[in-house]
Parts: C-alpha cells; structure tokens; sequence
C-alpha cells in the first residue's frame, strides 16, 4: 500500500490487549471498501514488539531517493488536531507539488496529528536554497491556518525560529524577548534561537559554495553513489546512537562524549571532506582518528542507525588512508596477522602456549604485542579443525544436500571444539559437509587496522577457491558472526561488480540461519533446560536472528535473548592495552556481565561470538557456548543434559578431549 498505520493496544492482560485489535478490526470489516484498507492483527512477544516499531522509526532510513537529491529533515514536526490529519496532508502535498520537491517519506504520531517529513531540498544552488525558503514559508503559513503547531514534540532552533511570530504573532514573541532580557541580558545563551532569531537558511550544512574533497577510496560504497563523502553525509543527527539501551553506541556509553557516538564521528568525517575544512590534512588529521579510536566497530550503527551509517567501514576506511606509507602501531602486527601467526603457531601449538601462557614469557609476549596485561591470550588448539576433518572416515556423501562449513580462524585454530560440533549437528540433520581446500581466511582482523589492501587480496582467493561451490549454489555455513558479516558486508562493499561476491554474500548462512531454512523436516534433539542467549554484534547487524530463535524455540529451550549491547571485546580492540582495554571491560559491565554474574548454575550461556565467549570468561566465572555446541550437548546427552553445574564444565572436558584427539 501507499501507507502504513500502525495502532498498539494495552490491556490489563494480552487478552484484552488482543480484543481491542479485534474489534477494530470488525469495525473495518463492517466499513468495507469506505475503508481502503487492509489490517491485520499480529500478537507479539516484547522482542518482536520492539522490531515493529522499529518500521515506524525507520522513516528517516527510507529519506534518500536513490539518483535524486537526499531527504532532508527541513520541514519537520509539525502537528493539527487529529481530526484535521487529512485535510492538512492534502494541501501540505498541494504546497510540496507547487515548490517542485518531493516527500522521500512521511512518518509520525498520527494519533496525535504530529508529521515528520523528509524532502529533496536542493540546497547546492542558489535557486535551491531560495526555493527552501519559499516553501518553508508556505508551509508555515498552512499549519498556521489549521491552528496548528511549527513544533509538535521538539524545539525550534535554526530550522523555525524565524518562522514563530506566524505561529504566536509579534506581541508574544516580543514577551519572549523580554523574559529572555531578564535572566540573559546580553543575549549570550544559545544566540539566534527563538528570540531575534538568524536566518532560516543561515547556517546550513550544505549550501551552494559546498564542495568535498576527491579522494580514491578502497570501499566502493554501491549504496552511495560510490562515493565516501556522501557516506559520510548520511548522518541527519538524529542522536539514536545516543541510546543507553542500544547495541550503538558502545564507546559514547562508556564515555558519553559527543565526538565517541556514531553522530559525532560521522560530523567529524563530514567537515574532514569539505575543501574549505578547518580539520587540516584530511585523513592524516589527528582530531578524527582520535575519534575513532574508540569505535569498536561493532557495525551496531549498520543495524540500528536510522539512515545506516556504517561507522565500522568508515574507520577502516579512514585507517588505510591514514596509515599509508606508514608504519602501523605493533597491534596491528600482532593482533590484526592473527591468521598467519596462528598457521605458524599449529605447527607447535605447545610451544607457541609455553610462550603464551607460562612466566615471565607471557607478559614479555604481551608487552611486545601490546596486550592488555589483564588479559590471558587464547591457546592454540593441539589439534586444529581442519586437522580434525582431514583425518576422520565421514559419512559417505551420496544422497546427502552439500554443504560447505567454514574454518575461521578462531574455531579452526583456538576452539576447534565449535567447528567439530557442527560438522556432527550438520551430518545429523543429514547434509554432506565438506570444508574449501587450501587455507582460506576472509581477514575480519585486518579491517580493524585498515589493511584494506590484504583484506582485498584475501577476498579474491576466498572467490577462487570457492569458485565451484559457489556457482554450484552450496550453502555456506559461518560459525563465527564477524566471518559472516565479511562475506556479507565488507565482501559486496570492496567488490560490487563481482558476481561471484554476490552470489556468495547470498548463499553465505549462520547455523542457526542454516538450519532454520534447510533442515525444516530434520528432528531437532529436545533439551529441556534454561538459556541466556547474547547475539553478537555483527550477527544483529547482518544476519536473522529470529532464525535463532526459530532453532532455540525447535530445540525445547527455556531461553531469554539478552538486550544487554555490546561484550566490549570486539575482536583485537579489548585485547589492547591501555584505553581500549578499559572501554572494554566498562562496556561489559554495563549489561552483560552483571546479568550474567544473575544466572542460576544450571543455565547455558550462550553465544556464537569467539570475542564474547573471550570477554565471558575474562569477566566472570562462567564459559559460553555456541549454538553448535548446544545443539551437540542435545544429541550427546539427551533432554535431560548433563548432571553437573555448570553444564559447560563437563561439556568442555569432553569436546576438548575430541578436539585434542584423545578419546573423551
């Protein structure tokens, strides 16, 4: 349809919650076609009641029309009486169609007669920013002849201030004046607002004189244009990422300073492009990258932003630039080559744990690598995954749907133990499973550092060694969510062009995604205990977590999905010493780990997240467990699971034992 109209119901109980929507519906039903409408009637748990608003709150998402000039947030908030709802977005359509503009999209709180808009105002001509006016004027004087309000639910700032003496007239502003005379005699207090106001098209963003600098990126950026600089113009600034209660922002939560939230750095890489920019030498400028220092790159802005800024891809972005013909900072070595150290390290995994783990090696180990001293640094595997799957019989394939399971780094060399419990789930739900030849990475790590050149070189071996499953069609199955999000995200970003590329960004799956679309007749082993489940970021951002919950809910699971944000590690950046390493452990403790520190004993933890099992068990006295390995614990132990507490612990021994080689 043209519109959606979304109306919640209350009630003392879900019944009567649900009659109400009934009867409206009935009322509908008896108005027939006077209606033209279609209604429907959804009952939702208070997860699936968040997502549905989130429809309504992504008004702002669907602004830019693609070709054409951005939507802008100009003409906003005004609100008429309910009942005159109608009558004023016919004429207030009438004036846009007189101005030549169009509405990307209309969204508000139409129970209260409150309308945002957002329009294609051309503000880099001069003829544009006249017609701003022109329209913004019009439009004043339309919401004015309804007796409505300039404002509905915000303030008036730059945007409105000049247009008030329509709304209250002259006397009442001019009380205005002198109420603020009393208390701000010389007018120092946010100046131009309301009283003497500045121009309504003073002060923009973007004006005629407007031009950004050119610079080749690494990304491509298909959804702007190919262009860095419209990236960076996405942000509205409308401050969700300002949210305590979100998965965005996680470093403007810990320090709740401006320049850390989502909004603050996009500001900063939005003035950082203008050629008349204050910020001296661009992508070598200080200001910015210490900004973005702090960013975890969580890509929760990805999901939750309401226009999508993706802040993760920026950093990267901005840190290539940067560092070029530079010399990075020892993390970027140590933590960001994680898969080649691990590859070396497999071939002496004892040794390369003896100098990890055991005094005074450990702490020169992390002193030279820049580690957190706090932090224990993962042990290698003395057997990796692939090791594993090369030396076992298998199921005979024939007959059985392929599929192809991928060995990250951290469950083929750190906790091989995930990658074998899948393998087993995978062939019990009756597919072949087989892994790429070769050693294959999609280099998540190297992003963190903007080593967008070796991350890009990785992608075009992933595509050739995976050339035949992928125009075969064969599923691909990540266990880690951040390998995931590169085959989906960063993946179509560096090479858009690349049929390949897209053809495996949509084959690629999470277990649960997996099983939920694939294994529909499988018997799913029943488990009858209780679960806390946290998604891992990436993971929100992009892939579908209700097809998690689809297997959790198969599975006879008790379970809550936590709304607890971020862990705080994020890959390499909590393992850093110094800041980000303090960051980290505040970011934890925010949420996650006091609910957590809640559970009972007898309550799986659980997370497919190689960095949030890490930051699990750094910050508390408890282990998590991937869904794989739950799914595992199902068919192993029955209904029932195991008789101890923490059911991890007995679990752990028996899949390190398997993973190790030696018989459980």
């Amino acid at each position: 349809g043209d519109a959606w109209l979304l109306v919640e119901f209350g009630g003392d109980s879900t019944a009567d919650a649900n009659e109400q929507g009934r009867r409206l519906l009935d009322a509908l039903e008896r108005a027939g076609d006077k209606a033209q409408v279609g209604a429907r009637l959804y009952q939702c748990g208070d997860w699936a009641i968040k997502e549905v608003w989130q429809i309504r709150e992504g008004g702002c998402t669907h602004s830019k029309v693609p070709g054409e000039h951005p939507g802008w947030a100009g003409w906003e908030d005004t609100a008429v009486a309910p009942e005159k709802t109608g009558d004023y977005l016919r004429d207030f359509q009438r004036v846009v169609d007189e101005h030549g503009l169009r509405v990307a999209s209309y969204f508000g709180h139409v129970g209260h007669g409150c309308l945002h808009t957002r329009l294609d105002f051309d503000f880099s001509t001069a003829e544009g920013v006249r017609n701003y006016r022109h329209f913004m004027e019009a439009a004043a004087d339309l919401v004015t002849s309804y007796g409505g309000s300039l404002s509905g639910e915000h303030g008036d700032g730059h945007a409105r201030a000049e247009l008030l003496p329509k709304m209250f007239g002259p006397e009442l502003v001019g009380a205005f004046r002198e109420f603020k005379s009393v208390w701000d005699p010389d007018f120092k207090m946010n100046p131009g607002k309301v009283v003497d106001p500045d121009p309504l098209d003073a002060h923009l963003r973007m004006d005629p004189s407007y031009t950004s600098r050119p610079v080749k990126t690494e990304f491509a950026y298909p959804g702007d244009g190919g262009s860095f600089t419209n990236a960076a113009e996405r942000c509205f600034g409308v401050g969700a990422c300002r949210d305590q209660n979100a998965v965005m922002c996680p470093s403007y939560q810990v320090t709740l300073e401006e320049k850390h939230s989502t909004r603050g750095r996009a500001r900063l890489l939005f003035e950082m492009m203008r050629t008349d920019s204050p910020l001296e030498d661009a992508f070598r400028n200080e200001e910015v990258k210490e900004a973005l220092d702090l960013c975890l790159a969580c890509k929760g802005c990805l999901h939750e932003c309401p226009v999508r800024v993706d802040m993760a891809t920026y950093k990267a972005e901005f840190l290539s630039h940067y560092y070029k013909g530079r010399v990075r900072p020892r993390q970027a070595y140590a933590l960001g080559l994680i898969r080649w150290e691990a590859e070396l390290a497999a071939r002496a995994p004892r040794l390369a744990n003896f100098l990890t783990h055991r005094q005074p090696f450990a702490a020169l180990s992390k002193r030279a690598a820049g580690v957190a001293p706090q932090r224990q640094l993962p042990a290698f595997a003395s057997r990796t995954f692939r090791q594993w799957f090369a030396g076992r019989s298998g199921l005979n394939g024939t007959g059985r749907a392929r599929v192809l399971l991928w060995p990250d780094t951290f469950n083929d060399y750190f906790r091989p133990e995930v990658a074998i419990a899948a393998t087993e789930v995978l062939e019990s739900a009756g597919f072949h499973v087989v892994v790429p030849k070769g050693s294959l990475c999609c280099g998540r790590p190297l992003y963190d550092y903007g080593m967008l050149r070796l991350a890009k070189r990785l992608l075009h071996r992933v595509l050739e060694g995976l050339r035949d499953d992928i125009h075969a069609g064969t599923p691909v199955v990540a266990l880690e969510p951040s390998c995931g999000a590169v085959f989906r995200n960063e993946l179509v970003n560096m090479l858009p062009g690349n049929e390949d590329a897209k053809r495996l960004a949509r084959q690629t799956h999470t277990l649960g995604e997996f099983l939920a679309r694939h294994a529909e007749r499988w018997h799913m082993p029943r488990l009858e205990s209780k679960a806390l489940v946290h998604f891992h970021c990436h993971q929100r951002a992009t892939s579908d977590t209700d097809c998690d919950r689809s297997v959790l809910d198969r599975l006879g699971l008790d379970y809550e999905v936590l709304d607890t944000g971020c862990c705080g590690l994020a890959g390499s950046f909590g393992y850093e010493a110094g800041e980000r390493y303090e960051v980290s452990i505040k970011a934890a403790e925010r949420l996650l780990l006091p609910a957590l520190r809640g559970a009972s004993a007898h309550t799986l933890l659980m997370t497919d997240g190689f960095s949030c099992r890490t930051q699990i068990e750094h910050g508390s006295e408890r282990s998590a467990m991937h869904l794989a390995q739950v799914l595992q614990m199902a068919l192993q132990r029955g209904p029932a699971g195991p008789a101890i507490d923490p059911p991890e612990r007995a679990y752990a021994s028996e899949a390190g034992a398997l993973a190790s080689g030696r018989r459980p």
